[in-house]
């Protein structure tokens, strides 16, 4: 059993030396992907029978905008549970100890990208297309500063010279060649 999941003897090992609250959000966080896993299996199942359904009886045309709408709104959902739960993994597993703000930026906007993708822009009244579009902005504009910042740290702790001391080559014993 051991060898068809590495990763939980790993965890295992790793368990004794959580403190309680972090052993309270690593379960939290399975639990979650549990839950999140069930959601994604059936999203999927409705999907696939769905689509398949109607392209067999030909109750559907793929052309059609409003069935193409339809159909990509539901595997964006499914791609954004996906990412989701992606997330989670990270926090099971002790990689990150919480969520991080720049995933959770991108999360959302997969899913106003979601809400552009079905949304219909001949029944949407203009303040409701104003504000998703602020809205856009806002997350964007929060992605790029945090982004920013991220790229910054990472240059700081890359810029920093090691300390390792410089050793001298080593002299060789034949004379030099010019």
């Amino acid at each position: 059993m051991r060898a068809l999941f590495p990763g939980w003897r790993l965890r295992a090992d790793k368990w004794a030396s959580l403190t309680f609250y972090q052993r309270f959000e690593s379960l939290t966080a399975f639990i979650l992907t549990l839950v999140i896993t069930l959601v994604i299996l059936v999203a999927l199942y409705r999907l696939i029978a769905e689509v398949l359904g109607a392209l067999v009886f030909g109750a559907m045309n793929p052309l059609e905008y409003k069935v193409f709408q339809a159909v990509f709104g539901q595997i964006m959902t499914v791609l954004i549970a996906l990412e989701f739960n992606h997330t989670l993994q990270y926090v099971v597993s002790r990689e990150q100890s919480i969520i991080q703000t720049k995933i959770v930026l991108l999360i959302s906007l997969l899913a106003l990208a979601r809400k552009f993708i079905i949304l219909d822009f001949k029944e949407t009244a203009a303040n409701e297309l104003l504000g998703l579009a602020a809205i856009t902005l806002a997350l964007g504009i929060c992605y790029w500063l945090v982004r920013e910042r991220d790229d910054r740290l990472q240059l700081q702790t890359k810029g920093q010279p090691e300390r390792t001391p410089v050793s001298k080559p080593p002299r060789s014993s034949r004379p030099p060649t010019h």
